[in-house]
């Protein structure tokens, strides 16, 4: 009988866990929602009129760097009623509402694991319209960064193991690259590895390339200036056209942005920007990480660029910024 009792108790004790004192179980779902889309909770009548206005604005804004336009999170919309069941269970959720208090919140696995939910609120539409502008840049901070380590963890688990790269190896660099991609050249000075993509009108045709190198830190004040010069003579050196004098150059045509970073706790330099091939019609966009090593008085260079004509080249340039944010100084 005593050890009926235990087992009772036991069992109660497992079911506790799971059960709040209302009867909610927290046993949560799985998150469900692709990379880079976001579900905005508000009123309709807010949606369609300045509220809306004010997130699209900035969240729709085309991004630096991509041949066509591309806003930096695909946005759909659904009423506060009309937010129940799956709905709940989205990955990423923005939820701007008028109520009593101005505020700006984030809520971690409420409904769904994993998931983030933002709540933007104020008095009035007027102020409404101010918090949203106010918090616009933050909410692509916060967004992006979940995207960038989920789809770390998903590459984490079919990674090829990085001793297999001579270059890696010797320039004592850690990366997760994920078994998709081919190796086309690895001198154990520079990398540059492949993935054909499959995918879209892209496939057979379209590629998302890596190129991992260094170059010596003789000049800290003016590297910033310095690294579209330098990448054209990386890719002079290393990536050939279909013909001789054909290689790989940052587009004239157009203006690279370049940001602060920071890679494995050092400082670095975000560039976002077009390459083209010198003499040709091939192009696309590139994205550039120049890692400051001052122990070992160099700069790290991670670039990633894309060749898909005719598709949308976003998701290809986000999953090479997941790989680059990866990397490590061993």
């Amino acid at each position: 009988m005593k050890k009926v009792s235990a087992f009772v108790l036991f069992l109660m004790i497992i079911l506790s866990s799971c059960i709040g004192g209302s009867g909610e179980n927290y046993v949560l779902p799985s998150s469900v929602g692709n990379t880079n889309r976001l579900l905005v909770v508000t009123k309709g009548s807010l949606w369609q009129d300045q509220v809306g206005d004010a997130l699209r604005k900035i969240i729709g804004k085309p991004m630096v760097g991509l041949p066509q336009p591309e806003p930096h999170l695909t946005l759909s919309q659904v009423a506060p009623e009309g937010f129940e069941k799956m709905m709940k269970t989205q990955r990423s959720v923005l939820v701007l509402e008028i109520s009593d208090t101005v505020a700006f919140t984030i809520n971690k696995d409420k409904y769904a694991k994993p998931q983030t939910i933002v709540y933007v609120s104020a008095k009035d539409k007027e102020s409404l319209i101010k918090q949203t502008e106010k918090y616009a840049p933050k909410i692509i901070e916060i967004f992006k960064a979940i995207d960038i380590k989920l789809t770390q963890s998903v590459f984490e688990k079919k990674r090829v193991d990085e001793s297999t790269y001579k270059t890696l190896s010797s320039l004592g660099i850690s990366l997760t690259i994920p078994e998709e991609y081919r190796t086309v050249d690895d001198t154990g000075e520079f990398l540059w590895l492949r993935q054909h993509l499959k995918s879209g009108i892209a496939r057979g045709a379209g590629s998302n390339n890596i190129l991992v190198y260094t170059l010596p830190l003789d000049d800290p004040d003016n590297v910033k200036e310095n690294i579209c010069a330098n990448r054209d003579k990386i890719g002079e050196k290393y990536i050939p056209g279909s013909k001789e004098g054909m290689y790989m150059i940052t587009e004239k045509a157009y203006t690279p942005a370049t940001y602060d970073a920071v890679i494995n706790g050092k400082k670095a330099f975000e560039t976002r920007g077009k390459w083209e091939v010198k003499n040709d019609f091939m192009a696309g966009p590139f994205l550039n990480y120049t890692i400051f090593d001052e122990k070992n008085n160099r700069l790290i260079v991670f670039e990633g660029f894309t060749y898909c004509p005719s598709v949308n080249k976003r998701e290809f340039v986000f999953e090479l910024e997941a790989i680059g944010k990866s990397l490590k100084i061993l």
